[in-house]
C-alpha cells in the first residue's frame, strides 16, 4: 500500500497510559492570558474582520457583542508595498494593527547604531497593542517585508468605546497586568510567582510562599478511530492458504488507521499539535523560505532540551537547498534505519501529515507548510502521546479487534478500534516555523 509511511512521530512520542479515559494536565497557575491568531477576510484586495474573531485577542475577550460589532466596523484596511514603513520608532502610538496578509518586520536601533530585528509578524498576528496600555511613543519601528494588507484601529476610536463598555475596560486591565515589569505576582512566563529567598545573610526572615495551581486544568479525552472489516466466511474457509485473507484485511486496515492516527495528532482541531501552539512560540521567515536563520530562531523558542524537528519532506528539501546556497550543508544522522538531515544536532524528521497548501490540496506541492520543533516526555514537561492499554481484544497498545459475529449472509464482521490523543504540557514544549515556502530553487555556479 502506497499510503504507508514510516510514521516517525508515533515512534518518537513517549506514550502515556490514560487511566479513567482522561488525562488531566495539573499545572502551575497562569496569570497572563493566552492570545490566538486573528481570522480576517480578504475580498478584492481589502480586508475586514468579523466581530467574533476579535475574541482571539485577550483585549476583546470580555467585550459585549454590541461593542465588539462596533469595533469590528471601525477597523480600516490598508495596503503596504514591500519595504514601506508602517510607523517609525519614537512616533505617537495611536493605532493597533492586525496583519490580514503578508509579513511585517518589527525592528529598532541597537546600542551601536545598527538595526536590530525584534520580530516578524504575519497573517493573523497583531502588533502595536502597547499603545492601548501605556500611551507611550513607539519603542520600535515597523515595515512591510512583503506586500502586506493591514487592519488598523485608531486609539481615539477605541477610547470612545472604552467609556461605554465595562468588559472592554476589564480586557484592557487583563492585558496590561502581565506586561508590567514590576508586577510581583508572576514570572517571565506568566506563571504565578513563587517567593524564593537568595543572597541573604544572618537571621533573615524568609517569606512564606504557596504554589498556586490552575483551578480548572485542561483534560484530554482519548479520541477514537474505528473501522468494520467484513469478510465472507466462504473466503475465509476455502482460501486461507497460502495467504490468510482475514489477517491481510486486518493488517491493511490497521495500517490505514495508524496513518490517520498520526494525521489527527498533528491536525486535529482539539488536541492536534498545530492547534495547540502558543502565539509566542510561532516564528516566521522574513522571505518565507526555511532559512538556517529561521531554524535558529525556532531553536531559540524551544531551547530546553529540544528533541526533533518535524516537517514535510519537501520542506526538508527546501531547507537543504537554503543550506547549500549558503555553503553550510547540514550533517546527517541515523534514526530508525533512515538517514536524516540535522540542524544544530537536532534531527529533521519527515512527515507528510504536515500538509502543503492546506488539508484540501495535499498532493499539489503548491502553497506553504509548517515546520515543528518539539520537546517530548512527561519528565521534560514536553509533548506526550496518550493511549489506553489493557483493553479487551487488544492486538497492540490501545488497538483492539473484536468479532461482531456472522450475519445471515454468512459475512463475518470485525470491529477495529484505536484510542489515542496528545498533550502539550507547557507552552514552550513546541514551536512552529509558519508559512514555509517549498518551491524556491536556485542556479548554482
Amino acid at each position: 500500500m502506497a499510503e504507508k509511511t514510516p510514521r516517525h512521530l508515533l515512534k518518537l512520542l513517549p506514550w502515556v497510559t490514560v487511566e479513567g479515559g482522561a488525562y488531566r494536565v495539573n499545572r502551575r497557575k497562569m496569570v497572563a492570558g493566552d492570545d490566538e491568531h486573528v481570522e480576517t477576510v480578504i475580498s478584492d484586495g481589502n480586508a475586514r474582520i468579523e466581530a467574533e474573531a476579535l475574541r482571539a485577542m485577550q483585549l476583546f475577550r470580555k467585550t459585549d457583542e454590541m461593542t465588539l460589532q462596533g469595533l469590528a466596523n471601525k477597523f480600516v484596511s490598508q495596503f503596504f508595498e514591500r519595504g514601506a514603513e508602517v510607523f517609525p520608532e519614537g512616533s505617537v502610538a495611536d493605532k493597533l494593527y492586525i496583519v490580514a496578509h503578508g509579513n511585517i518586520e518589527i525592528y529598532a536601533m541597537g546600542k551601536r547604531g545598527d538595526v536590530t530585528r525584534l520580530n516578524i509578524v504575519g497573517d493573523g498576528d497583531y502588533f502595536g497593542e502597547m499603545a492601548f496600555v501605556t500611551g507611550h511613543p513607539r519603542t520600535a519601528s515597523a515595515r512591510a517585508v512583503t506586500p502586506t494588507i493591514l487592519l488598523s484601529l485608531d486609539l481615539e476610536t477605541f477610547r470612545g468605546f472604552l467609556a461605554q463598555s465595562p468588559g472592554l475596560k476589564q480586557g484592557l486591565d487583563d492585558m496590561a497586568a502581565p506586561r508590567l515589569s514590576n508586577n510581583p505576582s508572576l514570572n517571565e512566563y506568566g506563571e504565578a510567582h513563587i517567593n524564593v529567598a537568595a543572597g541573604h545573610e544572618g537571621e533573615h526572615e524568609i517569606d512564606g510562599t504557596y504554589v498556586s495551581y490552575e483551578e480548572k486544568p485542561r483534560e484530554f479525552h482519548l479520541s477514537l478511530s474505528q473501522a468494520v472489516v467484513r469478510l465472507h466466511t466462504r473466503i475465509a474457509d476455502l482460501y486461507n492458504s497460502p495467504i490468510d485473507p482475514l489477517r491481510e484485511q486486518l493488517r491493511l486496515t490497521i495500517e490505514s488507521m495508524k496513518e490517520r492516527q498520526e494525521w489527527e495528532i498533528i491536525n486535529n482541531d482539539d488536541f492536534g499539535l498545530l492547534n495547540n501552539i502558543d502565539r509566542d512560540m510561532r516564528v516566521r521567515s522574513v522571505t518565507g523560505v526555511p532559512t538556517p536563520d529561521a531554524m535558529d530562531d525556532l531553536l531559540s523558542k524551544v531551547w530546553k532540551e529540544p528533541s526533533f524537528f518535524l516537517a514535510h519532506p519537501r520542506a526538508i528539501a527546501a531547507f537543504g537547498r537554503e543550506c547549500t546556497r549558503r555553503g553550510v550543508p547540514p550533517p546527517t544522522m541515523q534514526l530508525f534505519d533512515s538517514t536524516l538531515l540535522t540542524w544544530r544536532g537536532i534531527p529533521l524528521v519527515p512527515c507528510d501529515k504536515l500538509m502543503i497548501g492546506g488539508r484540501t490540496r495535499p498532493r499539489t506541492g503548491m502553497g506553504t507548510t509548517s515546520i515543528l520543533l518539539l520537546r517530548v516526555g512527561e519528565q521534560k514537561q514536553g509533548v506526550v502521546g496518550l493511549h489506553k492499554t489493557g483493553l479487551a481484544g487488544e492486538v497492540m497498545p490501545s488497538l483492539t479487534v473484536r468479532s461482531m459475529g456472522i450475519n445471515t449472509n454468512s459475512v463475518a464482521e470485525y470491529l477495529v478500534s484505536l484510542y489515542y490523543s496528545a498533550a502539550v504540557l507547557t507552552e514552550d514544549a513546541i514551536g512552529v516555523l509558519e508559512d514555509v515556502e517549498v518551491g524556491h530553487y536556485y542556479e548554482y555556479k
